[in-house]
């Protein structure tokens, strides 16, 4: 069960604003170098060719990793506790800059950033601490409250990135990033409270064999679950590479105005997610994907709109609404996904969760690029919408398939 009745009341409230806190630092400050990897690695070689692959391998690299190993390290945290993952995820992620800041091979650099993914993936571990502390009815909030500190972080991170790097070297980025989740590493080992795994029980019910065979699979939406989430994540990437070339050339706008679009989305998304989680919490798995369906609905219509307009305002306007619905999305999703898993799971399902996400972002920036390339910038938003509306099958099948509804068990206490 929950350990949210062992730890109690206002001291839950303080930890979950320290959760917060820790991932927005270390997140923001793994943002910091982000925008700026290309400018770097321009300048460490002179081959076109191996500054394409580079330049694209320095951000699918740590995604990578987190897919080959993020499931690994969630059952190594059901087995010996999260917040010992927590540590390890952080002292990997101020090691790694460091070793960024030291080394100048682009070759180097690359592997880093693999091992970065491979042994750090912070986020997934940080999401089942979290769960093992706060009551079952308020994990939506929770999960949205972690993400709107990943998007907070990476908006001041790379602002931050950017003022060192117009007084400083790209050395000093990663040197300060290090500091700063090497300090995030000893805050959370001194005052976090140690939180026991929670072991698994056998059980009685005869209805529950997934759960007394440890097989999360087995008569679980878990897959249908990830399916949508993984579909909503590479629709919303889908525009990522080329966002900034069709913005500057179909509207004819400044930079200021492109980074604005940008910003807006996560602006949305910052404002409305604990307001959408608080909206679902208390309804069960069926409502919800119902209301989901809706939200769905309304990205095809905002990204058609984005996509037809030629007017910058009604863009900017649909992309912030747009960045509204996004907040009722991954929060909610990863709060059912949670929920197909007993306590003594949690990290393992929510690593898996963690490698779907990754790869969707992947399968989403890569498809968008190479379709931008084939068929032009001006259908990029016309494949968002159709990406969307496959999001509604696996959306469709959870909610009228009733038997598919139901998770594995129903774990005590949640």
């Amino acid at each position: 069960m929950s350990h949210a009745g062992v730890i109690q009341g206002s001291r839950v409230r303080i930890l979950i604003y320290l959760l917060f806190a820790i991932q927005l630092v270390s997140m923001g400050a793994m943002e910091m170098s982000g925008p700026f990897w290309p400018v770097h690695l321009r300048g460490l070689t002179s081959s076109e060719s191996v500054f394409s692959f580079a330049s694209i391998a320095v951000y699918v690299g740590p995604m990578l990793g987190i897919i080959l190993t993020s499931a690994f390290w969630g059952r190594i945290g059901d087995r010996y506790g999260h917040k010992l993952m927590m540590i390890r995820a952080l002292a990997g992620l101020s090691l790694t800059q460091l070793g960024l800041a030291l080394f100048s091979d682009i070759w180097v650099i690359l592997i880093l950033r693999f091992l970065q993914g491979a042994f750090a993936g912070y986020i997934a571990p940080a999401q089942a601490y979290g769960v093992s502390i706060e009551a079952p009815s308020r994990r939506a909030r929770l999960f949205a409250i972690l993400q709107i500190s990943t998007n907070v972080g990476s908006l001041l991170g790379a602002v931050v990135g950017g003022l060192i790097l117009d007084y400083a070297t790209f050395f000093w980025i990663n040197i300060i990033a290090s500091a700063l989740c090497a300090l995030c590493t000893v805050i959370a080992a001194v005052t976090l409270p140690d939180v026991p795994p929670v072991q698994k029980a056998p059980r009685a019910d005869k209805a529950t064999p997934a759960s007394r065979s440890g097989n999360i699979w087995q008569g679980s939406p878990l897959l249908s679950l990830l399916g949508v989430m993984g579909i909503l994540l590479l629709a919303r990437m889908l525009p990522q590479t080329s966002f900034s070339l069709y913005v500057s050339s179909v509207f004819a706008v400044s930079n200021s105005v492109v980074g604005l679009c940008y910003g807006l989305l996560a602006l949305g998304f910052i404002l409305s997610a604990t307001a959408w989680s608080r909206y679902f919490e208390h309804r069960t798995q069926q409502q919800t994907l119902q209301r989901m369906t809706y939200v769905v609905i309304g990205c095809i219509a905002l990204t058609a709109v984005a996509g037809v307009t030629r007017n910058p305002v009604v863009f900017v306007v649909a992309y912030f609404i747009w960045g509204v619905l996004l907040g009722a999305t991954t929060p909610v999703l990863m709060a059912l996904i949670s929920k197909t898993a007993d306590s003594s799971q949690q990290g393992h399902v929510l690593g898996i969760a963690q490698g779907t996400a990754q790869f969707a972002s992947i399968a989403g920036i890569s498809a968008g690029g190479l379709l931008s390339q084939v068929y032009g910038l001006q259908y990029t938003y016309l494949f968002v919408c159709l990406a969307y509306v496959v999001a509604l099958i696996p959306i469709a099948a959870l909610h009228y398939w009733p038997a598919a509804m139901q998770p594995s068990h129903a774990p005590p206490g949640d």
